[in-house]
């Protein structure tokens, strides 16, 4: 899979630009804020519906424009796919597939593929588990996209459930006889169904990257490992031990049951995926406060390449974007990461400097200036 063309309107700082790509390495070339990162963050946000960079799709719109657009040419084998995105800050995103505006923005999930290292990937390893969980299910819906769907409603249920419990929560805060709870059960039903279906993915993915991750990290920093993924789920260790979604129902379910006195006291659901963490240890330790900096990004590295490998094994190949991840390795981690992804079918990369990408990365060339995106 690669992206033969990039068209943005609107998008960060382009007005407009349009950007002829082929398989093989293309690098971005200029000084930093002259807009590289903006051209490969369009492309993850095909892949995924999110930035890598910002929460919320207004940043992504050019100061004084209502609105952005995204488009791409994607080619896989014979067969060439236009993909568009309408970002409306404030307003429900629109999509177009082949020109046809009968799609969702969800339902383009998977026409575009991609796995980006960026040095926002550090927060992986030292971050909050929130970091982790969006890691995790960016990889899941890359996997199989209509999960997009499933974490939808878990999201839509987890917020009705939330609201009513802090109804309940404030109710009895100020001495009143609190929220009329009849509908909790089927509130918890709901919750514990969609979340049994995100958990098992989740779980799932988990066992398929431990192996991948550990080979990535000795690629990277021979002899520095082993490294090993732990899933932590907030309904406690039977999680681990369900082997079907309606077991995993079944623990959700009830683990919400003994938590419902504390919820409604606080005012918010404490069980669910939305809780969960995957830990990452090095060795004998925890990542997260023990790895040293070169290690943490090693870690992040490794989770990044297995994802890479992962994707390649069960589909089509994803788009490799390296976002200015050159200047903060070493110099061997930089050579070792470039003669590792350099066989990729299609490698974005973008770096303030010529010298900052390795000699192994050798192709097409863009200069970045002052909204400008010309190839050398």
């Amino acid at each position: 899979m690669h992206v033969t063309h990039l068209s943005l309107v609107d998008f960060r700082s382009y007005p407009r630009a349009e950007v002829e790509l082929g398989p093989g390495v293309s690098s971005f070339i200029g000084p930093n804020g002259q807009g590289k990162t903006n051209l490969v963050e369009a492309v993850g946000y095909l892949a995924t519906l999110a930035s890598h960079r910002v929460s919320s799709d207004a940043p992504l719109v050019r100061m004084g424009a209502e609105r952005a657009v995204v488009r791409a040419a994607v080619t896989e084998g014979e067969r060439t796919q236009l993909v568009e995105l309408e970002l409306n800050p404030g307003r429900a995103n629109r999509a177009r597939l082949n020109r046809s505006t009968q799609v969702r923005p969800r339902d383009i999930l998977g026409v575009v593929r991609t796995v980006l290292f960026a040095p926002e990937d550090l927060h992986l390893v030292k971050g909050d588990p929130g970091e982790r969980r969006r890691f995790l299910d960016e990889l899941v819906m890359a996997r199989t996209p209509r999960l997009a769907g499933v974490r939808a409603d878990y999201e839509r249920v987890l917020k009705q459930r939330n609201t009513l419990l802090k109804s309940a929560a404030m109710a009895r805060r100020h001495g009143g006889r609190g929220a009329d709870l009849t509908t909790l059960d089927v509130w918890d039903q709901h919750l514990a169904r969609s979340g049994a279906e995100l958990l098992a993915q989740r779980l799932n993915l988990v066992t398929a990257l431990r192996p991948l991750t550990d080979k990535a990290y000795d690629e990277l920093a021979p002899g520095g490992g082993p490294v090993v993924l732990d899933y932590r789920s907030s309904a406690g260790d039977a999680a681990a031990g369900a082997t079907t979604r309606e077991e995993l129902y079944e623990v959700l379910l009830a683990a919400l049951g003994e938590a419902r006195p504390q919820e409604i006291e606080r005012g918010v659901t404490l069980v669910g995926p939305h809780r969960d963490d995957l830990l990452l240890r090095l060795g004998d330790f925890p990542a997260r406060g023990y790895a040293s900096h070169g290690e943490s990004w090693s870690f992040a590295l490794a989770l990044r390449l297995a994802s890479f490998e992962l994707l390649r094994d069960e589909g089509p190949e994803p788009v490799l974007v390296l976002d200015d991840v050159f200047a903060e390795l070493d110099g061997r981690r930089r050579e070792r990461l470039a003669e590792l992804v350099a066989p990729g079918e299609q490698v974005l990369v973008t770096a303030a400097v010529p010298q900052d990408v390795p000699t192994a990365l050798v192709g097409a060339r863009f200069a970045v200036a002052e909204g400008r995106v010309e190839r050398e």
